[in-house]
């Protein structure tokens, strides 16, 4: 546990410093927030309406920004050989990195979606269902994200191809998130979140071993 924990802890230094990713996805995410309203207009009808929607593609957006750098800086300094060496299961490391990924991007993204909530002019009825809905769901995306970034891993250019592989495979997070927070608008029975639970659960207990299994396929080729 000691070396899990420490794992954690080095990829949350690495996000959280100059250029590491986790302040770039929170401004993506706060730009892309701030943008759409002076867009679509000052109808505050349709801006609450639209608001769960939108703060969850530019949250999911945000997410994959820098999952691309989950096992590539690793790869190219030589600290991934080091850390398969380790005490460590590959399947136990990439969980670990998934964890620093959600923990400096999606629980960012979550804590500072309430704020950007006021932009569009969101009912507070629907403020708990917004939170909820991405602490639920913003692990399966950086789970999934994990899988994109391993077998993109000895691409050249693989951030490019990434976000293709990727995007597909987070549309259900997508469409059941901005589920909780319609349900929520119109006072109707909740029943997006719990398939948004089990999507993320499923994409959370499966992402180790497939994720693992593409990055030794990796570094044995």
């Amino acid at each position: 546990m000691t070396a899990f924990w420490s794992l954690v802890a080095r990829d949350l230094r690495l996000a959280t410093r100059a250029g590491g990713g986790a302040l770039l996805a929170l401004v993506f995410f706060a730009t892309v927030a701030t943008l759409v309203p002076l867009g679509v207009g000052a109808d505050l009808k349709l801006l609450g309406r639209i608001a769960g929607g939108v703060l969850w593609i530019a949250a999911a957006l945000a997410a994959l920004l820098s999952i691309d750098r989950l096992f590539q800086n690793d790869l190219e300094d030589g600290s991934l050989d080091l850390i398969t060496l380790g005490p460590l299961s590959l399947e136990t490391v990439v969980f670990a990195k998934t964890l620093a990924h959600w923990l400096s991007t999606g629980l960012s993204l979550t804590l500072l979606s309430p704020v950007l909530a006021l932009l569009f002019n969101l009912p507070e009825r629907a403020y708990f269902a917004l939170m909820a809905s991405l602490a639920l769901g913003t692990p399966a995306i950086s789970a999934i994200g994990a899988i994109g970034a391993s077998l993109t891993l000895s691409v050249r250019r693989g951030g490019l191809i990434l976000p293709l592989l990727v995007m597909p495979l987070i549309v259900p997070a997508i469409i059941f998130g901005s589920g909780v927070v319609d349900a929520a608008l119109d006072g109707r029975p909740n029943g997006a979140l719990p398939l948004l639970a089990a999507f993320s659960v499923a994409a959370v207990l499966l992402s180790p071993f497939a994720a693992a299994a593409a990055v030794r396929a990796n570094l044995s080729g």
